[in-house]
């Protein structure tokens, strides 16, 4: 069994650091295009289908995936499932912005977070201030797990944000669960909910803001390793 992670918006593969140790099994980090291992691409231009290849790339020498969807990732995974399908076991949304069929992610997301981000958009690139990422991703962490979350924080492709969002990839006969993040800031629970009701499958719960794997790794690795044996071997 492996697992394929992949990142939300404005953060790179390296914000899965805390929890790759406590994993077992193949694992890969996605970078999407702009960060990272990709940071030669000009993030200005980067569209889904760019982020959906990368993903498909990465999964390339993977098979009996579990695959975890984190925030914009909600957008961004389900263009992959037809593509990979014969090689997923089990799909993970933690905390996904999943907006509905045809609509934008800026249509989802919460009034008072769409101001914030709307006002952080300069020259098509999406730009965190840190003390307002620190207020939106770090509200149940320590000081130590909230600098370093701060640190991992990347300007990313306005674009992304307006562009229709295609589900139809969810369609895709796998089994899903949607963990709901109670103390999340970022992507509150009624907007979760919401999406978990347009993913389907099932749901579990963990008392962490938007960012367990930073918060409370060990928990998070505890529930992907119950979702893992829970897969017929």
């Amino acid at each position: 069994m492996s697992f394929l992670l992949v990142h939300g918006a404005g953060m790179a593969a390296s914000c899965w650091d805390r929890l790759l140790p406590l994993l077992t099994g193949p694992t890969i980090a996605v970078d999407l295009p702009g960060r990272g291992k990709r940071s030669d691409r000009d993030i200005r231009g980067v569209t889904l289908d760019d982020c959906a290849a990368a993903i498909v790339e990465d999964a390339a020498d993977l098979t009996d995936i579990v695959m975890v969807a984190h925030s914009f990732a909600g957008v961004s995974v389900p263009r992959v499932l037809p593509e990979l399908a014969d090689r997923i076991e089990h799909v993970v949304f933690l905390s996904a912005v999943v907006p509905p069929h045809g609509t934008r992610v800026l249509d989802q997301i919460d009034p008072a977070v769409r101001t914030a981000v709307r006002q952080s958009i300069v020259g098509g690139v999406y730009h965190q201030d840190r003390a307002a990422a620190i207020a939106m991703l770090c509200n149940d962490m320590s000081p130590e797990q909230a600098e370093w979350t701060a640190d991992q924080v990347i300007d990313d492709s306005a674009a992304l944000l307006e562009e229709t969002v295609d589900l139809s990839g969810l369609s895709a006969d796998l089994p899903r669960t949607y963990v709901r993040l109670t103390e999340d800031a970022c992507y509150p629970p009624d907007l979760q909910s919401r999406s978990a009701d347009l993913v389907g499958g099932s749901t579990r719960f963990l008392e962490s803001g938007h960012m367990p794997m930073v918060s409370m790794p060990g928990e998070l690795a505890a529930l992907l390793d119950q979702v893992r044996k829970q897969i017929p071997s």
